[in-house]
């Protein structure tokens, strides 16, 4: 048996991501290809279409293609239609035409069918291009009406981040979390819940985005032989930065902020790296008034937003939508292989 050089998982484990990364975008070729082909389909049937055929042609269409190609999916009378109407939707529009030519047809599809308004086709979209949403997933959100509860997150971020920094950490937060995988009951303490999101750590991570990595719950700061207690801490990928979350059972209170505050102070004097960005807070209250938080962040100067969280338990048919632990590990798998 010949001996396995020093270097020998490293260069392993290089091959291997090259591979995957190949895989990627091979499959990301043939998606592209195969939306391009979708989008000259529907340029085609909107041409026909206003030249005075009438709709009921497509029904034709369809069946005789289906004829043709013998279980070839995707040319239902349906999807001919849908490619109509995005093709008509996003023609003349570079930025339409390479956002929907990043994701699979079905997401695209079920995006145009659910979701009417252009700014949250946008978001839609660019939350499954970005967080590798499943179909199944994407649906969920859309019911959640993510689109919603982004916009209405409330944070001091236009005082205390650059403007460059403001797009892109607004998007990776919002206003309301669905936590009803937990199966909390109405009345519960802080233990509870925080020892629930633990335990439904992928489940909860999900919630929060493929970029969360958790560091630790009860996370422990140290100054003066003093102990402080971070509820749960956790590393955004992306943003290159920490994130404290401290739980409240109760409506949020000013003074939370304010210990929120001190924590993140300690945390970026005492624990964050000089390559990293300056930490986030998030304080997740079981429910607020939106005209005090407005008033309690004032007072604050470190970056941090307030949100509540929704732990009422799902029906079912809508429960089975959330990932699994294994839908929550091949997400971070095909973000790993990026």
């Amino acid at each position: 048996m010949s001996v396995i050089p020093v270097n020998y998982h490293q260069t392993l484990a290089e091959l291997k991501q090259r591979i995957s990364t190949a895989k990627y975008k091979s499959l990301l070729a043939v998606n592209q290809e195969l939306i391009l082909l979708y989008l000259d389909i529907g340029q085609i049937l909107s041409q026909k279409l206003k030249s005075g055929w009438g709709d009921s042609i497509i029904d034709n269409l369809a069946n005789d293609i289906q004829a043709e190609y013998n279980g070839l999916k995707g040319f239902s009378s349906r999807n001919l239609r849908r490619m109509r109407l995005v093709y008509e939707y996003t023609k003349g529009n570079e930025f339409w035409t390479q956002l929907v030519s990043k994701i699979p047809w079905g997401h695209t599809n079920l995006v145009f069918a659910k979701v009417k308004e252009e700014k949250q086709r946008i978001f839609y979209l660019q939350m499954c291009q970005n967080r590798g949403w499943s179909r199944s997933v994407l649906e969920e959100e859309i019911k959640f009406d993510s689109y919603s509860k982004q916009e209405n997150f409330q944070h001091n971020f236009l005082k205390t981040l650059s403007e460059n920094e403001l797009s892109e950490h607004r998007l990776e937060f919002r206003d309301e979390y669905n936590l009803s995988f937990l199966e909390l009951e109405d009345t519960h303490t802080e233990k509870q819940l925080e020892n629930a999101m633990v335990e439904n750590i992928s489940k909860t991570l999900g919630q929060f985005g493929n970029n969360f990595a958790f560091m630790g719950r009860q996370f422990r700061l140290e100054l003066d032989e003093k102990e402080y207690f971070i509820d749960l801490l956790f590393y955004h990928r992306k943003l290159k930065l920490m994130v404290a979350i401290e739980l409240k059972t109760t409506e949020f209170k000013p003074e939370h902020s304010q210990q929120l505050n001190w924590y993140l102070h300690l945390l970026d004097k005492t624990v964050k790296y000089p390559e990293d960005n300056p930490s986030i807070g998030i304080l997740l209250c079981k429910s607020k008034s939106k005209l005090t938080v407005e008033y309690a962040l004032e007072l604050v100067n470190k970056p941090m937003g307030v949100a509540t969280y929704n732990y009422r338990q799902l029906p079912k048919e809508i429960a089975k939508y959330l990932p699994t632990e294994e839908d929550f590990n091949r997400i971070i798998g095909d973000i790993d292989d990026l």
